[in-house]
């Protein structure tokens, strides 16, 4: 005999369980009805927004430029090519200009020399294109036959002229750089100003004064090796003679201490002086080559006291100047 619950090989189970089956699905269906208005409002909010009819220009990746070949150096070397070359030498402008073939130079290659380069001014045009302002020092050569030398240095001919060209450099993908034209000649750029630094009144160094028997030791060991470094420098300090020593004798001309118009007033020889305390300094130097010549020099200088005794703390990079009008201080990198 054959239940009805078996009927085509499906096993149904028993009428009671069936009667759930039924008030379960009738249930999810009503629930599917009444909550897919919502759904379907909340698919269409959580899709991404698509512009439609903008064109968006492709960025390419960020360009990677080496710092050892940067805009700068690229743009000098390419003046000095320029300003050499001359009829028959064009091609020697492909390595910074791409399609040179076609530039017509008419002067003979090699009428002028370019003594000096020298970037003066970069400014960003766009991520990776720059307008590099460089500074050459140009000297014409003339023919062997018209003018000697001395003749030539008497009337002025033969003297070199600082010139100025801007180039624009662009950098690829790779990171490679190339001009984007001919160097363009422009007027010399306008002097900054200078900043006002923030020490006081300078004034000739002073035997009262506890830290210049510190600093004249300091600087005839470093700019004329005379002596250990070390013995006037802070612990764990890096800093090392400038060697070969360039001079063979250096003195102390004027000394400018930040926070006051008295450089050393504060610290007279034989005071005690509280370990820790620090002084910033802008020392004048005068040193004298082995031929006799006088060269003056600035050091921005930090001072700081230990064991009773002044010990060089840093040469700074900088000296302190005037943030922006306020009168705060600001300092470079030791």
């Amino acid at each position: 005999m054959v239940l009805p619950g078996e009927a085509g090989g499906w096993a149904l189970g028993s009428l009671g369980a069936a009667a759930n089956a039924v008030t379960v699905l009738r249930r999810s269906a009503w629930v599917l009805l009444l909550t897919g208005p919502a759904l379907g409002a909340w698919a269409l909010l959580a899709q991404p927004d698509v512009v439609v009819g903008t064109t968006v220009p492709e960025r390419g990746a960020a360009a990677v430029v080496d710092s050892s070949a940067g805009p700068s150096g690229f743009a000098e070397l390419f003046v000095s090519a320029y300003l050499e070359a001359g009829e028959g030498t064009e091609g020697s402008l492909t390595a910074f200009l791409p399609g040179a073939e076609s530039v017509v130079l008419s002067a003979d290659p090699g009428s002028q020399v370019v003594e000096q380069a020298a970037a003066v001014r970069v400014r960003a045009v766009s991520d990776g294109y720059w307008a590099v302002t460089v500074a050459a020092r140009v000297r014409p050569v003339e023919a062997a036959s018209t003018e000697s030398a001395a003749t030539q240095e008497r009337s002025g001919t033969g003297a070199a002229v600082l010139r100025y060209f801007r180039v624009p450099v662009r950098s690829g993908l790779s990171g490679a750089l190339a001009a984007v034209s001919l160097p363009a000649e422009v007027g010399a750029p306008a002097l900054g100003k200078a900043p006002a630094l923030v020490y006081g009144r300078g004034g000739e160094p002073s035997e009262a004064d506890a830290g210049v028997r510190t600093l004249g030791g300091f600087f005839g060991s470093y700019l004329a090796g005379d002596g250990e470094l070390d013995r006037y420098m802070s612990p764990g300090s890096t800093l090392t003679s400038v060697g070969p020593a360039p001079y063979t004798s250096v003195s102390l001309v004027r000394i400018a201490e930040y926070g006051t118009n008295a450089p050393g007033a504060a610290f007279p020889e034989g005071a005690e002086i509280a370990d820790g305390t620090r002084r910033r300094l802008l020392v004048d130097v005068a040193g004298v080559d082995r031929a006799g010549v006088e060269r003056p020099l600035t050091y921005a200088i930090a001072l700081k006291a230990r064991d009773g005794r002044w010990e060089v703390e840093a040469v700074e990079a900088a000296p302190l100047v005037v943030s922006g009008g306020s009168g705060v201080a600001k300092e470079g990198d030791s």
